[in-house]
């Protein structure tokens, strides 16, 4: 008697009577025996989590990059880091800037100018040191197969996953 191609039942006629495939060119082969794993599909050619490791490292670009390459565009898990990394990397790029400004600006007051420089010089030290530590994290907890999903940045990561 002829088995099912897809799922493995036996069947007459011309379509499974279990999942409705159509018996032909598979049909005869006898199912895999139990307990022998699934054929592999092609699979890509690094693990998630290292796909999603690498999405951190050099940031907006390697973000773009895992976005566009063929097998990790369609890896959701991939997808939300690479979003994740993009958006965590251009909000510290606008916070950097903004800082940049209020610095520049408040630089230039002449009685507390220098004081109001010296605080926002160690808030810019506390701030890119802030950064790289939530980058490091992300990068080792990733790379270590969990997922990290910051407060506002990673809640849109997952809308747009």
């Amino acid at each position: 008697m002829p088995f099912c191609a897809g799922c493995g039942t036996q069947a007459e006629g011309a379509f499974c009577p279990k999942c409705g495939a159509p018996m032909g060119a598979g049909a005869g082969a006898p199912p895999p025996a139990a307990g022998t794993p699934p054929p592999m599909a092609a699979s890509a050619p690094m693990a998630d989590n290292v796909a999603g490791a690498l999405c951190y490292v050099f940031g907006l670009l390697t973000g773009i990059i895992f976005l566009v390459l063929a097998p990790y565009s369609q890896n959701r898990a991939v997808r939300f880091h690479a979003f994740q990394s993009i958006f965590l990397n251009v909000s510290m790029i606008v916070l950097w800037i903004v800082l940049t400004i209020v610095l520049g600006i408040l630089g230039h007051i002449p009685v507390l100018g220098a004081l109001f420089a010296l605080l926002l010089g160690l808030l810019w030290l506390v701030f890119a040191l802030g950064f790289f530590g939530l980058w490091l994290y992300l990068l080792i907890q990733t790379y270590q197969g969990k997922t990290v999903v910051l407060p506002i940045i990673g809640s849109l990561a997952q809308k747009q996953a």
